[in-house]
């Protein structure tokens, strides 16, 4: 029996429906928002997964280009492996959710986002947080505490919820909330350089939206939902922990407290090898290092909130040191370094053509991006052994974030006509390499000379709580603080405002008071690193790499551009083949032509330019005759543009032959004296004799044979042949 649960989200109708789709799923509901629909399963095993101390959830996004009424490209036309969008979407929805799981729930989770429907209006991605949250709500999995998530646009300097994806595109904020009753479990936010006060007055507006699913959430579980399964509780080996108290005693803040991360680590590792070696009698390793790493925990925890002593003793809101570099390769088109403590991160600018665009095979409404970040974290940034293989959903995410944090300061295609492509190569990572990756991409870019509107810096924070309600917020946060701390926020921009945010937390959620702290100390953070910067590079270079090509634009008819395509691409092709040159054809005429070669790049826009300029009569042209006639030669002007040089015309002298003057292939200089009704051209090589004639010293030249440069050859007084072809008719060769 279909059951159908709606209320009202900013002027429209959202409903949650279950018992229609997908009944052998524990879970199961479709979500539809105008005429955006999703199917949301959850699924979980009978039992635990053995050998885990973590949540083994795992969410799925699937993008079905039916739903937008599209084809897949490609050879087999069906979807492949998830776009970058789709992998983005997963780690968003996981994000809120996992927090909200019991620690104790171990058997393998699933839930799978299938998009339906998309009217290219309202975006999935929230639908499918509302649904993961329901259908794993209602179900028997132990989800206890329902998330609603919605957008928050600035559109015409207004907030608004669940903008259009039309307005979010022209508008200067768009921002994900996700929040349950209480708190906010997730914040993830592009933005052109807006400020902390609208940020904060966006997600309160987005959290008091979310009230009304998370309510409809709760009537559905009231009335539909199934008995959830009972979580045992963790058996305590209460022997074993007061032996590992035993054996750490007061070694716990000589072992893991200080300055550099390496000696820590060093302790660390010696410390565990004696810890197991003491007790492997009594008690298995794996026990041993799991109720050792609560104890690390409860350490450092303790230290910031009670002591205010962060590991490495920095204040909570110092940054560590700090290094700038630019230019570091010779070939690449630009580089840029930023190291902060242990973390450094190397990034490469390349440019391109409009031609190689990346191609967007999705739901969305734009289907070409002419700038990315792509982000890489081999395994020895972490000084590990991993296997190596496709990119990671974290890389991914990662890039992507790096990717909306810069694009405010990235010129338009109008002022800086390339194709921008920046690769984020982590080389070492103590914490935050993606705010690391922020910052060594501006430096990229201005070494790159691309004319970016402003530098671009970002800063990690953090957050220790404990059962009291006491918290501290952290600047720069590290490894050990990351891992056991309750919060990651993410804070790119400008010294105008922020550009890019990415907060989840391990807690259920996060107050607004420690959000403002948060940015607070962000901002200050940000500013400083910048600074830094600037130091290092101050403005973008004014000439880009001489390895980069050069682009140049002009302007052509409309009407001219197929002549410039050819039939099946024919005469551009041509072009691209002789000069090795990138040729892009906009339908308003517009042409960018790219090359790292000047000279190349100025052949392709004559040859183009000649095939779009009108013959003019009394125009010279240089021209290469192609064919012998008894009576003239063919002479081509302009691409794919011939007129008939008459034997009378050739020279100022009776010539014999056609043969004893031109030969094919020769340039020679010729003058327009008429184009026929039929568009047919008269061409005259005398008449430009005559005109260079007339300029006081001047020396004709053209690089025709006996008739060529230097003097003119004597010869016979000229008769009175036949005239030129200039009336249909007569001895014209075919076209």
């Amino acid at each position: 029996m279909v059951h159908s649960y709606s209320c009202e989200i900013a002027g429209r109708k959202l409903t949650i429906e279950l018992g229609r789709l997908a009944g052998l799923a524990n879970g199961a509901v479709t979500v539809r928002y105008g005429d955006t629909v999703v199917l949301v399963t959850a699924c979980a095993s009978k039992e635990p997964r053995e050998g885990v101390d973590f949540l083994p959830l795992t969410v799925d996004y699937e993008e079905r280009l039916y739903a937008a009424g599209k084809i897949p490209g490609g050879f087999i036309r069906r979807e492949g492996r998830p776009t970058d969008e789709a992998t983005l979407v997963s780690r968003m929805t996981d994000r809120p959710l996992r927090p909200l799981f019991p620690k104790t729930w171990h058997n393998e989770t699933q839930v799978v986002i299938t998009v339906l429907s998309a009217d290219q209006e309202n975006d999935p991605d929230s639908l499918a947080i509302i649904g993961a949250s329901a259908a794993l709500f209602v179900s028997d999995i132990p989800f206890n505490d329902p998330v609603s998530a919605v957008h928050v646009g600035c559109v015409d300097g207004k907030l608004k919820i669940n903008p259009t994806l039309a307005e979010v595109v022209s508008g200067s904020l768009d921002l994900m909330v996700a929040s349950t009753g209480q708190t906010i479990a997730m914040v993830e936010a592009g933005a052109k350089e807006i400020s902390d006060t609208l940020l904060m007055d966006a997600i309160r507006m987005g959290h008091e939206a979310n009230q009304a699913v998370v309510e409809l959430q709760r009537q559905m579980r009231a009335e539909h939902g199934k008995a959830k399964i009972k979580v045992s509780e963790p058996v305590r080996n209460e022997d074993l922990e007061q032996a590992v108290k035993a054996a750490c005693e007061d070694k716990l803040e000589h072992v893991v407290f200080h300055k550099h991360k390496q000696v820590r680590e060093e302790r660390l590792d010696a410390f565990k090898k004696e810890l197991v070696a003491n007790l492997k009698d009594k008690y298995q390793a794996s026990e041993v290092l799991a109720f050792l790493d609560t104890l690390v925990k409860k350490a450092v925890r303790r230290s910031v909130l009670h002591d205010g002593k962060r590991l490495d003793g920095r204040s909570f809101d110092e940054i560590r040191p700090l290094n700038c570099e630019v230019g570091l390769l010779p070939r690449t088109h630009g580089s840029g370094m930023f190291q902060r403590g242990l973390t450094q991160v190397l990034t490469i600018t390349t440019l391109g053509s409009a031609s190689e665009q990346q191609k967007l095979d999705g739901l969305g409404i734009e289907t070409t991006k002419r700038f990315m970040h792509h982000y890489n974290f081999p395994p020895f940034s972490t000084g590990e052994i991993k296997r190596m293989g496709g990119r990671s959903r974290r890389e991914i995410g990662h890039g992507a974030l790096v990717e909306r944090s810069l694009l405010p300061v990235i010129p338009g295609e109008d002022t800086f006509p390339y194709t921008i492509r920046l690769v984020s190569e982590v080389v070492s990572s103590s914490g935050s390499t993606s705010m690391a990756s922020a910052c060594a991409s501006s430096l990229s870019l201005m070494d790159a000379g691309v004319p970016i509107k402003t530098p671009v810096a970002g800063i990690a924070m953090g957050l220790m709580t404990d059962e009291t309600g006491k918290s501290a917020v952290l600047t720069d946060i590290e490894g050990l603080e990351d891992a056991y701390g309750d919060m990651d926020c993410k804070i790119a921009g400008t010294a105008n405002g922020i550009t890019g945010l990415q907060m989840d937390t391990k807690l259920k959620g996060i107050n607004f008071s420690v959000l403002q702290q948060a940015f607070k100390q962000a901002e200050e953070a940000r500013l400083f690193i910048l600074s830094a910067m600037q130091k290092t590079i101050s403005s973008t270079r004014k000439e880009i790499s001489p390895y980069a090509p050069r682009m140049y634009k002009i302007s052509i008819d409309p009407s001219k551009i197929g002549a410039v395509i050819g039939p099946g691409g024919k005469n551009i092709r041509a072009i691209i083949e002789q000069t090795k040159a990138t040729i892009d054809i906009s339908d308003d005429g517009t042409v960018v032509i790219g090359s790292p070669d000047e000279e190349a790049a100025q052949k392709a826009i004559r040859i183009i330019e000649g095939m779009t300029k009108e013959v003019e009569v009394g125009g010279i042209y240089t021209g290469k005759v192609t064919r012998i006639l008894n009576f003239g030669a063919m002479v081509e002007i302009l691409p794919g543009k011939e007129g008939l040089v008459h034997v009378s015309e050739l020279a100022d002298y009776r010539v014999p032959s056609v043969e004893d003057v031109v030969k094919v292939g020769d340039e020679i200089m010729v003058k327009v004296i008429e184009i026929d009704r039929l568009g047919r051209i008269n061409l005259s090589r005398k008449a430009v004799f005559g005109d260079s004639a007339k300029v006081p010293g001047s020396t004709l030249t053209d690089a025709a044979g006996p008739g060529g440069e230097g003097p003119r050859p004597s010869g016979p007084p000229r008769y009175g042949g036949p005239r030129p072809f200039n009336r249909g008719g007569g001895n014209r060769p075919p076209r």
